[in-house]
């Protein structure tokens, strides 16, 4: 799973990063509030592990956000602040579950292996299509179609497809695309992002009357309906 851990204590941080990486998840990792909030409502994630007391914005604050956005990824809060109306208040603003410091690192595990298999299950069930206007992507089958006309993409190109739809209406940054579309950090110089894309619009774009993906400048691309 790739979970998120917006976290300030470093020691208490790298023991769960430790913790998390030997039993096979990946974890991004953020100390400041503000930065925690912007990978939280920009990238994808199975669980988010958020502390209360953050520099810059705070814990709650942070999931009454990503809620207000839609963003049902689950929240596990892990606070040293024990009482129970400190639990309750954590629960009402959207956590799926509390979590109190000092832990136990197995239990924290295993809530969180529970949220993200629950999590998956339910996204398998609900989300089948991704659309933009009239172009749509089958999840199940690895189909593609545009106005009705079946699109024949390689597998690259697919999942290069599939990452700008789940972020439709998003810059998407060279980098964002190179870690998880590649799943590994290539060059930054390399030009592996443009062939793939000058590939993808001509199959996506070019034989329609509108283009669906857009270079942004000095930032990335965004695929959108404008």
């Amino acid at each position: 799973m790739r979970i998120l851990l917006i976290e300030d204590d470093l020691r208490v941080a790298d023991f769960i990063i430790k913790g998390l990486s030997e039993n096979n998840h990946v974890v991004d990792h953020q100390a400041d509030g503000k930065e925690g909030l912007f990978f939280a409502t920009t990238e994808s994630y199975d669980v988010m592990v958020v502390d209360r007391m953050l520099p810059g914005i705070e814990g709650l604050t942070i999931i009454r956000t990503i809620r207000a956005s839609d963003i049902n990824t689950p929240v596990i809060i892990l606070s040293a602040m024990a009482d129970v109306e400190q639990r309750v208040e954590g629960l009402q603003c959207g956590a799926d579950d509390y979590l109190v410091k000092p832990f136990a690192f197995s239990e924290l595990l295993a809530r969180i292996e529970i949220l993200g298999k629950r999590n998956n299950s339910s996204e398998t069930r609900q989300e089948t299509r991704l659309q933009l206007a009239d172009l749509k992507i089958d999840l199940l089958s690895h189909k593609v179609s545009r106005d009705h006309q079946d699109i024949n993409l390689l597998a690259t190109e697919y999942r290069l497809l599939e990452y700008l739809m789940r972020h439709a209406g998003q810059i998407v940054t060279r980098i964002m695309l190179f870690e998880h579309v590649w799943d590994y950090n290539f060059d930054p110089q390399t030009n592996v992002i443009d062939v793939h894309m000058s590939r993808l619009r001509k199959k996506v774009d070019k034989p329609f009357a509108k283009a669906l993906i857009h270079t942004v400048r000095g930032a990335g691309y965004v695929i959108k309906n404008t």
